[in-house]
């Protein structure tokens, strides 16, 4: 079969206007890029308003491997079942970062014949949503050491500058730097770091807000620096936060595209799961709940990351009630769970497979804790054999877990109609939806109850610094708001090195953060950071364009 983007290229488009259409959305509201994707104005909220919500279905994960899970793949593949079951369906995807697309893992807008389409598109500058955050964050940056030169009339410690300038690219050499350097007149030197653009506050108030009044409003309460005596320096007291909403104004409308079989697809923000806090605009979300009946989405990484914080974050402040979550594994996974080499994967292994699936089984019960319906859904590879699959839906039936196939990849939507018609069934299911914690509770009680129940440790240690930062947020009535965990998608643990289901081992806690215009604390765990590194081999230098002006190599 041919390759993602093979596959892709090779596809008929419909006219966004089309798709559009077929999402009753009407023309007004319609602001069309090209003729195969466009934003959607705010406004049509306001005539939605007062239409029942459709239900909202998640897609999550176990902790993802080289091997592979296949979490969009299965969303893009799910939404694709509910329409061929004649159901009126859009899925919500993430914005992927040019990071990881020249980086590590290529194009990310599904596979196979489960994709988002224009997927070059998709996974390059798209609409200029990712420009606009960096955009904005640097311009916040700029100002505050602006003001820093222009007198300090804001008495800004240089030493207690909090804001990041940011880029969408993995770029270990900007996480540490000196700027300003050598002349009076470039600024005042200090250290600074730059973060990654889908790891910035900015990014993750475009998914947190309601509105662009809402969003200059959130923007405006971020701390970006503090005083010699020790007071908060936020955005609007740097008189930026207007200008922010002005470079906002277009990224804050969601986006509409279309999946291989036509389904129409809200992709709009992309805030990384590992350090952000994984889920799409809210905006995007709240939009196809009022359009469709059944709003498929995702969350980044394994259940611990994307799911716990689209359950305790995203869904709190959102004041969404999550109807159904599907639990993504694969065979080929699961054997690198269960101590198989990535070398070895095409050999028969249900040994292995079954000790892997205490991963997925922790996966289940974090999952349950919320008290949402859920089923397992095993996403087929071509290697794998009858016997595995066979033996992990034994696996799961012998446990009382819910489970299904997907064979979205190959096969599309085709592929995935008994998956999609259990979830349909599932979502006709009572939702007992309830985080796992009081937002009112205290800091560290926060965390130890997702350390205990999403990751599987009683243990949490905490720097000095970190603590020192606890004590700084309870003083400034910080403190009751939900905790944004950073940590590896590789583990339960905050060691990547440790897969499967590992049992009393200690979370470290060594630094935090205070997102205010978000409505989050960020704690980071481990040597989790802000700023990935290229890998030796980057996708990018397996990319080109060929002699007829196509593409090659974004996967």
């Amino acid at each position: 079969m041919n390759n993602d983007l093979l596959i892709a290229q090779a596809a008929t488009l419909e006219d966004i206007s089309v798709i559009a259409e077929k999402a009753g959305i009407g023309k007004e509201y319609l602001v069309p890029y090209g003729n195969d994707k466009a934003k959607i104005s705010l406004k049509i909220l306001d005539e939605l308003k007062d239409r029942k919500d459709g239900k909202l279905i998640l897609v999550t994960a176990i902790n993802p491997t080289k091997a592979g899970e296949g979490k969009s793949t299965t969303t893009v593949g799910l939404a694709d079942g509910l329409s061929k079951l004649g159901k009126n369906v859009m899925a919500c995807l993430r914005e992927p970062s040019l990071g990881p697309v020249f980086g590590l893992k290529g194009g990310a807008a599904g596979g196979g014949y489960a994709q988002v389409v224009p997927m070059e598109s998709i996974n390059l500058h798209f609409t200029g949503d990712m420009h606009a955050i960096t955009t904005c964050t640097n311009l916040i940056a700029a100002v505050l050491d602006n003001s820093i030169y222009q007198g300090n009339p804001l008495n800004i410690d240089p030493e207690r500058v909090e804001w990041k300038r940011c880029l969408d690219m993995n770029d270990r050499t900007l996480r540490t730097i000196t700027i300003a350097q050598e002349k009076a007149t470039n600024g005042v030197e200090r250290k600074d770091h730059f973060v990654i653009t889908v790891a910035t506050e900015v990014m993750a108030i475009l998914c947190l807000s309601k509105d662009l009044k809402d969003f200059e409003e959130r923007v405006g309460r971020c701390v970006v620096a503090y005083t010699y005596d020790n007071k908060p320096v936020t955005v609007k007291d740097l008189g930026v936060d207007g200008a922010a909403a002005v470079v906002m104004k277009e990224a804050i409308q969601p986006n509409l595209v279309q999946t291989l079989e036509h389904t129409p697809v809200l992709v709009h923000g992309g805030p990384f799961a590992n350090i952000a806090h994984g889920c799409n605009s809210i905006i995007a979300t709240r939009t196809a709940l009022k359009l469709a009946d059944y709003v498929v989405t995702e969350a980044g990484f394994g259940a611990d990351l994307g799911a716990e914080k689209f359950l305790d974050i995203k869904c709190r402040l959102g004041g969404l009630v999550p109807n159904a979550v599907v639990i993504v594994a694969t065979v080929r996974a699961l054997k690198m769970h269960g101590g198989v080499d990535a070398d070895h994967l095409s050999e028969e292994n249900i040994e292995a497979m079954l000790e892997g699936a205490k991963n997925l089984e922790k996966h289940i019960e974090s999952i349950q804790a919320f008290h949402v319906p859920y089923l397992v859904a095993i996403n087929k590879f071509s290697a794998d054999t009858p016997k595995e699959v066979e033996a992990l839906l034994n696996w799961c039936n012998e446990k009382g877990y819910p489970v299904e196939e997907s064979d979205g990849w190959a096969r599309g939507g085709e592929g995935t109609t008994e998956l999609a018609a259990h979830v349909a069934e599932l979502c006709e299911e009572e939702s007992g939806y309830q985080p796992i914690y009081d937002v009112n509770d205290t800091i560290q009680n926060k965390i130890l109850a997702i350390a205990k129940t999403i990751y599987g440790t009683e243990d949490v240690e905490y720097s000095e610094e970190a603590l020192e930062k606890i004590k700084i947020y309870i003083s400034n009535g910080w403190d009751r708001v939900p905790v944004c965990m950073a940590k590896t998608p590789l583990s339960l643990t905050d060691d990547p090195n440790i897969k499967g289901r590992p049992e009393h081992f200690t979370l470290h806690v060594r630094d935090l953060s205070i997102s205010r215009g978000a409505g989050f604390i960020v704690a980071y765990t481990g040597s989790i950071l802000t700023m990935p590194g290229l890998p030796k081999e980057p996708a990018a230098i397996r990319m080109g364009i060929d002699e007829a002006g196509n593409s090659f190599g974004i996967f």
